[in-house]
């Protein structure tokens, strides 16, 4: 049994998740938040005091921490005596906080692969650049680190599974749809890190076709969809984490990921991109000052926190799953949908936080409670995904499936007894 948790990280992913550990820290135990910025950190133990998250007494103890500063990281892993580290912060800071985490032998779990900031897109499969390269050191240290546990990256990979388990002999294709039907109200602005979102979108796009790595670029292919809730969607092929650990772990020859853009986004994205303001190398201005478009970009944006309040509308995330069963071809969709009015009336962000932010919480349950304490890296899929999506229906992503059956929320209590 693991407890005490520290939360690396202050912006809408890492507030979803403290006001989420609260609610559960009678099983969790202590909960403490660090990053760069200590009053970002103390604003999130504000909110979750002002909502009454905490299930027992407790309070959330804040700190300032450079995650990149290895011994820093090791040094408050042992002053707050946590024993899983969440780490919600910058993609960039992966690799650091996973050495401390082997360090000190506290569980690590993350929500985005590790990037380098010099480099985008880099060849697949993206996690063997870096996170598996760290297997046999976390085998040898007995540490458990589960990567992407977030949605996408995350319970995706566990409907995939859960697909491949229980609903068919051979899967000839996964489809993973993600539609934000949400509105915010801004002009432009990104529903996660500005400078992590367009990384994703200005590079190639990699996708798993006939047991092989395809190269595109975006928007160059879309589908259209209707689907459940949000009705008629358009989306467009683009890279993503979790094609990269599924074309491993999954004997499934076709997997690619699609996303919905509206056309405002794509014509301003396209702008930005074209006029270089998307760069990450450094630029000199005429001042003689370097500066990296891209940074210069975010710090431009909204603040993705600050678009919560007004957020209105519905997300749906899932997979559509095709392959056949009993000698029968069949296509599912596992799914959720979220809202991100609820979400901010729950903990004070918006959708896309909240889907995002309670995954890591339901696997800081399954390693406390020693279900996921596996003593070893492991991507999603590659832990028995029902206790996993079980919490989940209970802390507010439920799973539904759309089926030759119809429309109809998966319950995963019958087995909760064997978890």
């Amino acid at each position: 049994m693991k407890k005490n948790v520290l939360i690396i990280g202050a912006g809408g992913v890492a507030q979803v998740a403290a006001h989420k550990c609260a609610q559960h820290n009678d099983i969790l135990g202590r909960i403490a938040l660090a990053s760069r910025t200590l009053s970002k950190c103390e604003a999130i133990a504000t909110s979750v005091k002002e909502k009454g998250s905490m299930k027992v007494d407790g309070d959330i103890q804040c700190y300032a921490l450079d995650a990149l500063d290895i011994e820093a990281t090791i040094a408050l892993i042992r002053e707050t005596q946590s024993q899983i580290v969440m780490n919600l912060g910058s993609a960039f800071v992966n690799m650091s906080v996973l050495s401390a985490c082997i360090a000190t032998g506290a569980a690590y779990l993350d929500t985005a692969i590790h990037e380098d900031p010099a480099k985008i897109c880099e060849t697949p499969p993206w996690y063997g650049n870096y996170e598996w390269k760290r297997q046999a050191a976390c085998a040898e240290a007995k540490t458990t680190a589960i990567l992407g546990v977030g949605f996408d990256p995350g319970v995706v990979n566990a409907y995939a599974k859960l697909a491949a388990d229980e609903y068919f002999d051979q899967i000839d294709s996964i489809d993973i749809i993600d539609i934000n039907a949400g509105q915010h109200g801004r002009y432009f602005a990104t529903n996660f890190d500005p400078e992590i979102n367009f990384r994703e979108f200005t590079g190639r796009v990699w996708s798993w076709q006939n047991r092989q790595w395809v190269q595109n670029q975006m928007f160059e292919h879309k589908r259209t969809d209707d689907l459940p809730v949000v009705g008629t969607q358009t989306s467009y092929m683009t890279g993503h984490d979790e094609i990269h650990s599924l074309s491993k772990n999954l004997d499934v020859p076709n997997i690619r990921f699609w996303m919905g853009f509206g056309e405002h986004y794509i014509n301003v994205f396209t702008v930005l991109k074209n006029l270089g303001l998307l760069s990450e190398q450094p630029v000199v201005t005429a001042e003689g000052q370097e500066v990296v478009p891209l940074k210069v970009v975010k710090a431009v944006l909204p603040d993705p926190g600050s678009l919560a309040p007004d957020y209105t509308g519905k997300t749906c995330i899932g997979d559509l799953v095709k392959g056949s069963k009993d000698g029968q071809a069949r296509e599912v969709f596992i799914y959720n949908v979220a809202d991100h009015k609820d979400a901010y009336n729950e903990v004070g962000s918006q959708g896309i936080s909240y889907t995002a932010g309670v995954p890591p919480v339901a696997a800081a349950l399954l390693v406390a409670q020693g279900i996921w304490d596996v003593k070893k890296m492991v991507n999603v899929e590659e832990l028995p995904p029902q206790p996993f999506l079980h919490l989940l229906n209970q802390m507010g992503l439920p799973t539904c499936i759309r089926d030759e059956q119809g429309e109809r929320p998966l319950d995963f209590s019958a087995q909760a007894a064997h978890f």
